[in-house]
């Protein structure tokens, strides 16, 4: 078995070809060319453990990722996201690869933006405003930049935004802005990345202009809720998978509990408009929401993508089992 670190996955793998890789996985979802169990949930003290299995029918390869999310971890200096991904052979069951879960999660986590952005945003969007400072918002950030030409990124975290913004000098030739409060992060951007663990919602009316594209990916809980009603119910909803929003993205279900929106009112998965099933964005003043709790799919594409090119070239450390 081959073990794979965060720098090997970025030897094996970039982020154009991590976006190729979760379109494709987007589409066989939809389709129902793959085998994606609702992931597991165990809640330990103020944390949570997730399983997430997952197959692409025909492919060389099944997963299983497990991921333990700990916020508090942060102030004691420890990564919030920590786990690890099992690549199975999809005909003998034999492991053969063990990859670093974090780092995956991340790239795999922005492809997924990456495609809903370049499905969904419009074709000159140049500003984006992202809420959130941590690993899910360098990938974001990186994703959105592979689809769109953008010329300013505005930053908003109520804690680590200089230290984020100060790393981001280094990595893009283009505007950095550290913003005051999250509305001036937000305010007149073409895109939105909403990467944060509130409960609250962080992203409203007023900070949302007509034609702006919103990637809604740090909840994961139906009590956690970084998008506002008032913003989800004038947009054009667009999710990673239906079954799985409804069991987990508190951003819709809890205006759904409240009597304002139905399960009817999800415009279409992201796969059906990957494949051509259905129109994206249809006018240039709608708002676009990309509502993701992730899905094992994109594991199992990502993975698999990186384990074969591990094998080819070599990367990481063939241990025995």
């Amino acid at each position: 078995m081959r073990v794979l670190t965060a720098e090997n996955i970025r030897e094996a793998i970039d982020m154009d070809d991590a976006i190729d890789s979760v379109r494709a996985g987007y589409i066989a979802l939809s389709k129902g060319r793959a085998t994606v169990p609702i992931r597991g949930v165990m809640s330990v003290n103020d944390a949570v453990t997730l399983t997430m299995p997952a197959y692409v029918h025909g492919d060389p390869v099944s997963v299983i990722k497990v991921v333990s999310v700990y916020p508090s971890n942060v102030d004691a200096g420890l990564p919030a996201i920590n786990g690890m991904v099992l690549v199975l052979n999809a005909w003998t069951g034999i492991p053969i690869a063990l990859i670093h879960g974090a780092a995956l999660t991340a790239l795999r986590t922005g492809a997924g933006s990456g495609v809903a952005t370049d499905l969904l945003a419009r074709p000159e969007a140049s500003i984006l405003g992202v809420l959130g400072a941590g690993p899910q918002a360098y990938t974001q950030i990186e994703a959105v930049c592979a689809v769109r030409e953008i010329s300013e990124i505005r930053v908003y975290s109520p804690n680590s935004a200089t230290v984020f913004a100060k790393a981001l000098r280094k990595m893009y030739d283009v505007k950095i802005v550290r913003a005051r409060s999250a509305h001036k992060a937000l305010e007149g951007a073409d895109v939105i990345v909403a990467a944060t663990n509130s409960h609250k919602p962080v992203v409203r009316k007023k900070d949302v202009m007509p034609g702006t594209h919103i990637n809604g990916v740090g909840s994961f809980k139906p009590t956690m809720q970084e998008v506002a009603a008032e913003v989800v119910l004038q947009s054009k909803i667009v999710v990673d998978h239906r079954e799985s929003v409804w069991e987990e993205a508190g951003d819709l279900i809890i205006p759904r509990d409240a009597g304002l929106l139905t399960e009817d009112d999800v415009y279409a998965e992201i796969g059906e408009i990957a494949a051509g099933d259905m129109p994206g964005r249809t006018s240039a003043k709608e708002i676009t929401f990309f509502k993701s709790v992730g899905n094992a799919v994109q594991d199992a594409v990502v993975a698999g993508r990186i384990a074969a090119i591990a094998e080819q070239r070599g990367l990481g450390v063939e241990v025995a089992i």
